[in-house]
């Protein structure tokens, strides 16, 4: 192994530990509040983080030895299995992505009828479309053996091994990131810039009112004033902020892989093996970054996880303090004897 195929092996060994881990503390808070089990949007974000760990425990290790091997990792319908899964769970998690931001625009411009707009039935239809939606392009690439182990991304995907099939591949490639990846930046786009609008005016509002305040508080502390002003500005950027997280990850983790698998389409542009293994990477990074995006960096599952911490960290203290007074006991008796 070069020095660079050991980086990228090493890339993805913690890659997988992290998502992981990670993904395994959004199951649990999911599993452990009724609060976020009550929220619709946990339905969502309880589907993303099935996409996340099955990518995690199916695609990411058979990718790992494909870098260390330099060849199929196991047998052809292993390889065909795990293809399969790589191109339902990468649309169904694109397509859940796109639900959270259709679930924040409604919650956002249209606060009053929320509830009667976005239900459990709701979200659980709009699951059942992403569900039919992700398993059909994989459903077709297996029935035209279009699955299979793409050395350029050492991992099993989309791969078409006959050239008679080259001009239905490039169709089917085309209207397949068309329909998952396309489809999911305009609806984030869309949607979260709608919320972006509708947070700057009420920011607006809370700065006229700030201001008004100001001016009639003539006594007020420079401190307090400059404090408020503070306060003001960073309102003005939080949305911004968290907006541009959610649009910027997608487009950073996928943009690269899915520009990667058009351009391969192109027989006259060669393409470097490293370079697809890192757009695979991108790729992967963001069933890492999808439990801090959506889940653990919010208040509410921090807290969450916060009480998890402490009530095991609680119980193994007593546990060890039922040992050491049981210990103490014992020894009193044999000093006793």
């Amino acid at each position: 192994m070069s020095i660079w195929e050991v980086i990228l092996a090493f890339v993805v060994v913690v890659l997988m530990l992290v998502a992981l881990l990670a993904n395994v503390l959004v199951l649990m808070c999911f599993l452990y509040s009724a609060d976020i089990r009550k929220q619709v949007p946990g339905l969502f974000i309880l589907n993303l983080t099935f996409c996340n760990l099955l990518m995690t425990v199916s695609n990411m290790p058979l990718t790992l030895a494909g870098i260390i091997y330099k060849s199929q990792p196991g047998g052809d319908q292993i390889c065909h299995i795990v293809g399969f899964l790589e191109t339902f769970l990468t649309t169904n998690s694109m397509l859940s992505m796109a639900a959270l931001s259709i679930d924040r625009w409604i919650a956002v411009v249209f606060p009053l009828s929320y509830h009667s707009k976005m239900r459990y039935r709701d979200a659980a239809l709009i699951l059942s479309y992403t569900w039919l939606h992700s398993v059909s392009f994989p459903i077709v690439a297996a029935s035209l053996s279009w699955v299979g182990f793409h050395h350029l991304y050492a991992s099993c995907t989309l791969y078409n091994k006959r050239p008679e099939d080259r001009t239905q591949f490039v169709i089917f490639t085309g209207v397949f990131h068309a329909f998952s990846f396309l489809l999911s930046l305009i609806v984030l786009c869309f949607t979260y810039l709608k919320v972006l609008k509708v947070a700057r005016f009420h920011c607006k509002r809370i700065d006229v009112i700030t201001m008004q305040t100001l001016v009639l508080l003539v006594d007020i502390h420079p401190s307090v004033r400059e404090r408020c002003l503070e306060e003001q500005k960073r309102r003005r950027q939080r949305a911004t902020k968290k907006i541009s997280t959610f649009i910027g990850t997608f487009i950073l983790c996928f943009a690269p892989y899915v520009i990667t698998r058009l351009v391969e389409l192109s027989s006259m542009v060669h393409i470097n093996s490293y370079w697809g293994i890192i757009s695979k990477c991108l790729a992967y990074s963001k069933v890492v970054s999808d439990p801090f995006v959506y889940s653990l960096l919010r208040h509410q599952y921090k807290k969450t996880w916060k009480d998890i911490i402490n009530k095991i960290l609680k119980r193994s203290s007593i546990n060890s303090s039922a040992l050491t007074s049981e210990s103490h006991n014992r020894n009193i008796l044999q000093l006793n004897e």
